[in-house]
């Protein structure tokens, strides 16, 4: 018997012995049959069907188990459709990247030529008096040089002009820029650097340099702000994103978050990291964790040093193509200390930016100063990107979470080794040996340095190769992990790194009912197909949102 005369025949019993029985059936909002849904819990069951009810899972079983136990009068055949759970991003810039979408997309820009024509083109729609983009990455152009605002100056000699690095660690300002916010060769930034040539500044900004100009540009309005924090959500969930971690919020971002939940506005789930300021520190931390169901707030983000790709990423030895450079101190020492302290007492995570080698290993020695063995805090290590031997044993000796992104492996790959040198990338990018040592791997993409779509970072976890499968075999296969444990960064670690494994990021009974449909069975499609796998429905608490 094939499942459609299956499923007609058990649909046709039940109809007839729903005029006796109807009482002893379970009343569900709607029932999904003859699917393939990946629950991916402790047992990583397949199963044929679902049953929701006020935006949570009731159960899931085969299509007799479900239709016999529950009764709707929305029943929808995903026909063998793939069903996996919301996709969570643990590391990522929401409302960062919505409010990107007012600049010049650079992204995958092969030279500042290429910017210009970018940038001009978008000149015709710019909002305010400045001309912004994001996304440029000179290990993109033919020389691998940090630019500096030349052609800027020649094309726009008469507006300000602010582009940010595709890492958000650097940025290019032309002459317009820097003379409004007074920067010269004698100025001076902790934590940041003005890049000077014969003693003048070059407009290239890296860290907190940065933020002399930025803050100068015009926010925009609220209800702009609205209105690009939807059509952000709306990019999420054509990708199948859920849930997603904010990763470093001010006050008024946060409660501009909370009162578009209040009104409905926002249906993506955000976990949200407070920057490290004593405005965020007075208003949030006092009153101890904030948890609704689309919007938490219980952690602290911290800044130990900036990227690899613009030299920011702090060393405990120079870089290997740049001999006296160690890279940048971001935040402050006893500021770290200090948010560890107030994070402790008052119940909250920290979850602290580190990508070299002595920035890691400054914010693992720092916790274990405050953690115990065995503690379940789940104080977080974002990027954990290069980090000594000798340090990778704290991650599990004081459970530290090492929040990575695989996708920048394959972004870095073509220069990271120029950076550091054949001994220190043996642990850069170490996935497997993270994932051996500490037991589990939230995988996320730091979106918008990378690209929004989950589903690069998953292929990147398991093959180490860019979308055209080079290198053959993986840069430094021996750090590969498994198609399931990508999966799972991205579904059930994702939601265990926020402490939300309880509600979200697998498929069971009394979870919410955030689910992605799709036509491929991600465990087994070949791996040059993924990059372009579409998501065909989103659903965001039982809601079809996508």
């Amino acid at each position: 018997m094939n499942l459609k005369i299956k499923l007609y025949y058990i649909l046709s019993v039940l109809l007839f012995t729903n005029l006796f029985s109807c009482s002893t059936r379970q009343q569900a909002d709607f029932i999904l049959t003859n699917g393939n849904i990946y629950s991916v819990d402790k047992d990583f069951g397949l199963y044929e069907a679902m049953a929701v009810k006020d935006g949570k899972i009731l159960k899931l079983g085969s299509n007799e188990k479900i239709l016999t136990h529950y009764r709707t009068t929305d029943i929808t055949n995903l026909d063998g459709k793939f069903v996996y759970p919301g996709f969570i991003d643990p590391h990522s810039h929401f409302i960062g990247y919505s409010l990107n979408l007012l600049r010049a997309n650079l992204w995958m820009s092969e030279s500042m030529e290429e910017i210009i024509e970018r940038l001009q083109a978008h000149q015709e729609t710019m909002m305010g008096e400045w001309l912004l983009g994001r996304g440029w990455d000179q290990n993109l152009f033919e020389v691998r040089e940090m630019p500096d605002n030349t052609l800027l100056n020649d094309a726009f000699p008469d507006i300000p002009v602010y582009i940010v690095r595709v890492d958000g660690h650097a940025a290019v300002a032309n002459d317009k820029a820097l003379e409004m916010a007074g920067i010269t060769a004698q100025t001076r930034v902790e934590g940041g650097e003005i890049r000077v040539r014969d003693g003048k500044p070059t407009g290239l900004l890296i860290d907190r340099a940065m933020y002399l100009v930025s803050s100068l540009i015009q926010a925009p309005t609220l209800n702009e702000k609205v209105e690009l924090l939807k059509r952000g959500q709306q990019h999420m969930f054509a990708v199948g994103l859920t849930s997603v971690c904010d990763a470093g919020l001010p006050k008024e971002s946060i409660l501009l978050l909370d009162s578009l939940y209040n009104t409905g506005e926002l249906d993506i789930r955000v976990y949200a990291m407070l920057s490290p300021s004593d405005e965020n520190f007075e208003c949030f931390l006092p009153r101890g964790p904030y948890m609704t169901d689309h919007l938490t707030v219980r952690s602290v983000k911290l800044f130990a040093d900036g990227a690899l790709g613009s030299r920011g990423a702090l060393m405990k030895e120079p870089y290997s193509d740049d001999p006296r450079n160690y890279g940048i101190l971001v935040d402050d020492m006893d500021l770290m200390h200090r948010a560890c302290e107030l994070a402790l007492q008052h119940g909250f995570q920290v979850n602290a930016h580190a990508i070299g080698d002595k920035a890691n290993s400054i914010m693992l020695n720092m916790y274990a100063d405050f953690l115990e063995p065995g503690n379940d805090l789940r104080w977080r290590i974002e990027h954990a990107q290069i980090v000594d031997p000798a340090d990778f044993d704290l991650f599990g000796k004081y459970n530290i979470v090492p929040s990575i992104q695989a996708i920048h492996a394959v972004s870095d790959m073509g220069w990271a080794e120029d950076r550091v040198g054949p001994q220190r990338i043996k642990g850069a990018y170490a996935f497997r040996d993270l994932m051996d040592r500490f037991g589990w791997l939230p995988n996320g993409s730091d979106f918008p340095v990378e690209h929004i779509n989950p589903l690069y970072s998953y292929h990147a976890a398991f093959t180490r190769t860019d979308q055209y499968g080079n290198p053959e075999g993986g840069w430094y296969p021996d750090q590969l992990l498994t198609r399931e444990e990508a999966l799972k960064g991205m579904t059930i670690w994702a939601a265990k790194a926020n402490f939300e494994e309880d509600t979200r990021g697998s498929l069971e009974p009394g979870k919410f009912a955030d689910f992605v449909v799709m036509d491929a069975d991600l465990l087994i499609v070949h791996e040059s197909l993924i990059y372009d796998l579409p998501v065909l429905e989103t659903w965001v608490g039982g809601k079809r949102v996508y």
